[in-house]
């Protein structure tokens, strides 16, 4: 796909969501399923069902997906599409490369361990390395745009606000 095919595939949503900026809102599901066996629960994904579980640091045996690495995922899986789609967009011819992110998690805090020890990432590093001939302005203009586009990118930096209903 050049950025042609996507502007055009891309016009009426736009030009939709400007005539009617409700229709731009799309809410989003995920559900877990918590009839597994052990500290577990199923997700079902967009193209699989994972079930997730304890990280080893928790004391879980490493066989299940981690939720904090489920975060990672949908970070690095977005900010890669997100910059595909920009790349396509500007032109941007890229043979390939790798997107990375890490993130430090103190289990002591979610352990209850320690209650100063903070619950949840205290860092987190998103990281490129691009196979591209892009000069140093159009990787500049490239980073921005994933950056301010990337959904998951900008939802972990403005902390949404999250309710929990128990009912």
């Amino acid at each position: 796909m050049d950025g042609t095919e996507l502007r055009a595939l891309q016009a009426p949503l736009k030009d939709r969501y400007r005539e009617s900026p409700d229709s731009a809102v799309v809410t989003m599901k995920a559900e877990a399923d918590l009839s597994a066996t052990g500290v577990s629960c199923k997700v079902r994904t967009g193209q699989a069902l994972v079930e997730a579980g304890l990280h080893p640091a928790a004391g879980g045996d490493g066989t299940l997906a981690c939720s904090g690495d489920m975060l990672l995922d949908a970070l690095v899986a977005c900010a890669g599409v997100t910059l595909r789609a920009v790349a396509t967009s500007l032109g941007i011819r890229l043979r390939g490369g790798t997107v990375r992110a890490e993130g430090d998690l103190d289990f002591r805090g979610t352990l209850g361990v320690d209650r100063l020890a903070p619950v949840g990432f205290r860092a987190i590093r998103l990281s490129f390395e691009l196979d591209t001939d892009a000069d140093a302005d159009r990787l500049a203009t490239l980073e921005k745009l994933t950056e301010r586009y990337c959904v998951v990118l900008q939802t972990l930096r403005n902390a949404t606000e999250i309710s929990a209903d128990f009912g």
